[in-house]
């Protein structure tokens, strides 16, 4: 029992890591990349895609067969397809021109000893100019401000519990508990966040980090940037304790929480996300109560649904300074109305969930990640690649096109829903020195 305690807390600490790698090379890897060295193109021009189909050494596999598709990038409306012999394991396929600022997508399959391989590329038409599809409902300001007075008025009632077995000689970390806001329902009891608080162990107030999550119901463990001299909390938002075994979260990821980002998305103010948005200030509420807390200097950050949390959060509550997000979630959902993708979770794709829930496209507006980018006031980073099949760029862009605040851009054009170790690392300098952190 104690050695599975033990691996169960390794786990634990080099899960965050994982998440943020790239996948192994396969046994056959298929290339594909834009003519265009920056991978987009006029409006006016075609774009054309090379291909390579190479072995896990990275050597080109002659006399390959492949055939391809070229269209819009997720919705597979194809424009252009057809297939070839690779004699010398490479070739460049002549693309289309999509007509309006937007990216399309070139798959390629090719079939090496009996088994099928596939890859993708992306290429964008003057991402930019990309504009959002998503209406501004008229009463949003109103709504999320009476939403935070709701929150304001429910006591924190804050329980920390230190983990003895994550911490160093250099950090305390703490299992949290706050109460959070809940909708008017039948349900008795309290809506609660968790999370874990990383701290410095050297007495002294310092700078703190907001890391919200991806989407998923998993457990948390130490982050070790406390040892730079930064406090970070780490919240999960499913209202249940992030230090249980993984079987229990396993267990509700196939149950209770199958589909948690379309729950109760027929009443703006039951669904789902309204109370994690909440949660969010309610965390930054958390950080200021604290006493090592230096009460000035505050980031938000994540990638997917932390990359859309720490929009909205930024937007929400004006105490935080910066934000920096990966590949940000929920943007412009609304986007399939318009003949094109929208972001992770995509609940408006497909036509029959429509139509049954007619209330989702009018609610949904509320908490789409686009019109909080539209609110922000506070310097951002952002990062993302042209090949995300989970946060597409042309939602992604939609959102990033909509703010007005300082802000800048680290396109990493070949990754897909993860990140390179040093984007993180660029990611954690940057908020180092928003911070006034020496690392």
């Amino acid at each position: 029992m104690r050695n599975f305690k033990l691996l169960h807390l390794i786990i634990l600490l080099i899960l965050p890591s994982f998440l943020f790698s790239q996948p192994a090379r396969k046994d056959v890897n298929i290339i594909i990349t834009p003519v265009s060295n920056d991978w987009t193109y006029d409006l006016s021009e075609n774009a054309s895609f090379e291909v390579k189909v190479e072995n896990k050494e990275g050597d080109l596999i002659p006399n390959v067969n492949i055939s391809y598709t070229i269209g819009l990038e997720k919705i597979g409306e194809v424009r252009s397809s057809g297939s070839e012999v690779l004699k010398n394991g490479e070739t460049i396929i002549e693309g289309v021109s999509l007509g309006v600022p937007g990216f399309i997508e070139c798959k390629v399959s090719a079939e090496v000893n009996g088994k099928k391989y596939y890859g993708s590329g992306t290429a964008g038409f003057e991402p930019e100019k990309i504009k959002p599809t998503v209406s501004m409902p008229d009463d949003f300001d109103a709504f999320w401000s009476k939403a935070k007075d709701d929150l304001s008025k429910v006591p924190m009632n804050a329980i920390a519990t230190l983990e003895t077995e994550l911490c160093t000689d250099e950090i305390n970390v703490y299992h949290i508990r706050i109460d959070n806001y809940k909708a008017l329902t039948t349900y008795r009891g309290n809506s609660r966040i968790y999370g874990m608080l990383s701290v410095p162990k050297k007495a002294g107030k310092y700078p703190a980090i907001l890391q919200v999550p991806g989407a998923g119901i998993r457990q948390y463990g130490r982050d070790d940037r406390a040892a730079k001299g930064v406090m970070v909390l780490s919240i999960g938002i499913h209202g249940i304790p992030v230090n249980m075994e993984q079987s229990f979260y396993d267990d509700l990821r196939g149950g209770a929480l199958h589909n948690y980002y379309s729950m109760e998305l027929y009443d703006k103010n039951k669904y789902y996300y309204k109370r994690v948005y909440l949660g969010c200030v309610r965390a930054i509420d958390y950080i200021y109560s604290r006493p090592e807390f230096d009460g000035n200097n505050i980031a938000v950050s994540g990638g997917s649904q932390g990359g859309a949390l720490s929009i909205v959060t930024a937007a929400l509550d004006q105490r935080v300074d910066c934000l920096a997000a990966f590949y940000p979630a929920l943007c412009d959902l609304t986007g399939p109305l318009d003949g094109r993708t929208g972001g992770w979770p995509n609940m408006l794709m497909n036509k029959k969930d429509r139509m049954a829930n007619p209330l989702w496209e009018k609610n949904i507006c509320y908490f789409d990640v686009v019109n909080f980018a539209k609110k922000l006031k506070v310097q951002g980073w952002y990062s993302w690649g042209f090949n995300d099949k989970v946060c597409p760029p042309t939602s992604t862009y939609a959102a990033y096109n909509s703010i007005r605040a300082a802000k800048e851009l680290h396109i990493y054009h070949e990754t897909e829903h993860w990140t390179y170790p040093e984007q993180k690392e660029n990611c954690n300098l940057w908020l180092y020195q928003k911070l006034g952190v020496i690392p």
